[in-house]
């Protein structure tokens, strides 16, 4: 009896010969893609690691070294520079006035700002969008704008605020950014006034996360404003209030421009924050010190990145409270 065994002919040979080349054409295509991102993505990479890692690496090398920023000579003085920050009174005045401004900052953007969320957020309010508008826009303008022209708004002598304090009888008007009991209150309010929207959008996508039809689920059982809010809104919303009021915490400690323009740190240093303090040290000192400016920034960082590391543990139970809550 004779065996015939079969041999693969062209036409068994021809689909993996295709599969083979489709294969070979999806891989150059991948890798032509990723090439394109690479190269599209080049010029953030290099900006960013030329105006941010650079300068990152380069405080701490500066930290450890006496230089006026100025000369070609650095001379290495190790921790020198850090134990007269550690020595300076005015630093610990600067780290206490900038928790002072997070301190009244923080709470009246969060709890302001989630007051009229609720508002915003209502689907009987009309031109809702509108007003989402108007109470974001002051975050769209550049906040160095703003410090100058609050500087006229509440001029002593011919600012308009005072000048209606004085036609309520309110004789010589009050000194906002030159009286050192009330120019940090003043710059705190104005700031929440310019990022206020900030928070808000926060909230309100954090609201539009709750399905509307628990609401009317709720009211069609009879439930009111009051006990909606208390038994529905905030229970699902414990999970945002952690991660926003992080994110609002971290960013107070960005409002150099706005105090840098509208008090400069004082009067007499009441409104000197650790950014105004860096950059005073750095380069409106009569003889630049960019050793010190740099050892206050590196601890500046370091409390930064602590409150990063807090921020990272309340977005992990938020997560897991969100989860709790959904099970």
């Amino acid at each position: 009896m004779t065996t015939i065994s079969a041999q693969p002919g062209p036409s068994a040979q021809a689909p993996d010969d295709a599969a083979l080349a489709r294969s070979v054409q999806r891989s150059s295509a991948r890798r032509r893609q990723t090439l394109w991102v690479w190269l599209l993505l080049m010029p953030t990479v290099v900006l960013y690691g030329v105006y941010t890692i650079y300068p990152i690496i380069a405080s701490y090398w500066y930290s450890l070294v006496e230089w006026n920023g100025f000369g070609a000579e650095k001379r290495f003085v190790g921790l020198s520079n850090y134990q007269s920050v550690f020595a300076d009174p005015l630093f610990w005045s600067s780290f206490k006035i900038t928790l002072i401004f997070m301190l009244l900052v923080a709470p009246a953007r969060v709890i302001l700002s989630f007051l009229l969320a609720i508002v915003l957020n209502s689907p009987k309010l009309p031109l809702s969008k509108l007003f989402r508008t108007v109470f974001f826009l002051p975050v769209v303008t550049t906040t160095a704008i703003v410090g100058v022209v609050m500087q006229f708004i509440l001029d002593p002598s011919s600012g308009p605020i005072n000048s209606f304090l004085k036609f309520l009888g309110f004789e010589g008007g009050v000194n906002f950014l030159g009286d050192s009991n009330v120019a940090l209150f003043t710059v705190s309010v104005v700031y929440v006034w310019k990022f206020f929207g900030i928070t808000m959008i926060y909230w309100l996508a954090a609201l539009q996360t709750i399905p509307q039809e628990i609401f009317d689920a709720a009211r069609i059982d009879g439930a009111g404003f009051v006990q909606i809010f208390r038994y529905i809104t905030l229970p699902l919303l414990k999970p945002f209030v952690i991660i926003i009021s992080l994110l609002t915490i971290e960013d107070t400690f960005r409002a150099f421009d706005l105090m840098q323009t509208m008090t400069g740190g004082g009067p007499f240093f009441s409104t000197e924050i650790i950014e105004i303090y860096i950059y005073r040290w750095a380069f409106a000192a009569q003889i630049p010190q960019l050793g010190h400016a740099s050892a206050a920034a590196v601890l500046f960082g370091a409390f930064v990145f602590a409150i990063g590391l807090i921020q990272l543990w309340g977005v992990y139970a938020a997560r897991r409270l969100r989860k709790d809550l959904s099970a």
